[in-house]
């Protein structure tokens, strides 16, 4: 990594560029790299281009036209199409999570987006906490005259962890985010862990075990395979729906007692969306959860660069289909490579062609084979 101070225009203008390329890399070196380069900028821009002085739809703008970004690629850090919008238009200013989003993802200077101007205050229950509330009671989870506020508090015993959401969640969590339903989702999800007899165990192999699991995905009876195998060495699976406004697909917390808890939401319904996420949240189980960080949320929708999640990312990758199988595969691998690719790795034929078309952005390919919608049948059914 060789990166020079930014003197002159021309040299501003090769760090942005370079910053570009560096956008959504997952390498060590590449995300040191570009940290440098984004305070390198920012330095010259307070300097040099009053980027502070602007409204912070002009610094978002101004963002977007240096990375050629559309309106439509904000949507996960700013809300719906129509809040981009407003906010691009002036008409909103950003909250504190959608601040906190564009400068982590976009590297925005927080100064450019706060400016000098009032930003939304904070408001009462909003319409999606009340969903959630609705959601929740009907799911039994909740009492009928109970607020959110009174299931968190009722409910703290069993999740302390979501007493440190707020502090501890990381960046692949949409800007658009209902805070207090998320902990709610969380709390709700922790309550269910707590009916289900396990002990804390040590995984000693990691990723013989990810292996493992990986390999019940050809079975008949996957559903109950995964939940035993899971249980035995001592991590809990629970299947709770999302909530309105949490925008989730899976989770890793940590019980009251120390016990390791999955939680997936099932949002999107397809059998390679299911082994993934599963795989994912098993990395950060086993890797990343410490007394210090007890919940890991991920929108898998959110690009991260974040290393924890790029090792899990990585971590899912190879349970489920290691390098060496997977090596030969490519953008003109026919359906037979591909599936064959699967039945060396021992995993279900979704798996790995979901992966190809993960990985060259051709959703059209395969999409008889990815089990949509066997995942809700297979574990909630009606």
């Amino acid at each position: 990594m060789t990166v020079r101070p930014i003197r002159t225009d021309d040299d501003y203008q090769s760090a942005l560029n370079r910053a570009a390329v560096l956008f959504g890399r997952t390498s060590e070196r590449e995300r040191d790299e570009l940290e440098v380069l984004q305070a390198l900028i920012e330095k010259w821009e307070r300097s040099e281009r009053s980027i502070e002085a602007a409204t912070p739809a002009q610094a978002i703008k101004f963002r977007m036209a240096q990375t050629g970004l559309s309106p439509r690629d904000l949507i996960p850090y700013l809300g719906s199409k129509s809040r981009v919008s407003e906010i691009l238009n002036g008409q909103r200013q950003p909250t504190v999570d959608q601040i906190r989003a564009l400068h982590q993802h976009l590297g925005i200077p927080v100064a450019s987006l706060i400016g000098s101007f009032k930003h939304e205050p904070a408001a009462g229950p909003s319409s999606t906490s009340m969903a959630a509330e609705g959601k929740l009671r009907r799911l039994g989870l909740m009492k009928a005259k109970e607020n959110l506020a009174g299931f968190l508090s009722r409910s703290k015993a069993s999740a302390p962890a979501v007493a440190m959401l707020r502090k501890t969640r990381t960046e692949r969590t949409n800007a658009k985010t209902d805070m207090a339903a998320l902990e709610a989702w969380c709390a709700a999800a922790l309550v269910r862990a707590e009916a289900v007899s396990t002990m804390k165990k040590k995984i000693s192999d990691p990723e013989k075990s990810a292996r493992q699991l990986a390999q019940l995905s050809i079975l008949p009876d996957w559903p109950d395979q995964i939940r035993s195998a899971l249980q035995r060495i001592g991590v809990i699976l629970i299947i709770l729906e999302h909530l309105p406004g949490t925008f989730l697909d899976g989770a890793a917390m940590r019980r009251g007692d120390g016990v390791p808890v999955i939680a997936l939401t099932l949002r999107h319904d397809r059998l390679d969306n299911f082994w993934f996420t599963l795989l994912h949240e098993f990395a950060h189980v086993v890797c990343h959860l410490s007394p210090e960080r007890q919940v890991i949320l991920d929108d898998l929708d959110v690009a991260s660069s974040e290393s924890i999640e790029a090792e899990a990312d990585t971590f899912a990758r190879n349970a489920l289909i290691p390098p060496a199988l997977w090596k030969r595969i490519d953008k003109d691998s026919s359906t037979e490579k591909v599936l064959e690719a699967a039945e060396k790795a021992g995993v279900h034929p979704a798996i790995a062609a979901g992966r190809w078309r993960f990985e060259h952005s051709d959703y059209r390919r395969f999409s008889k084979l990815i089990g949509r919608g066997e995942v809700k049948a297979a574990l909630m059914p009606a």
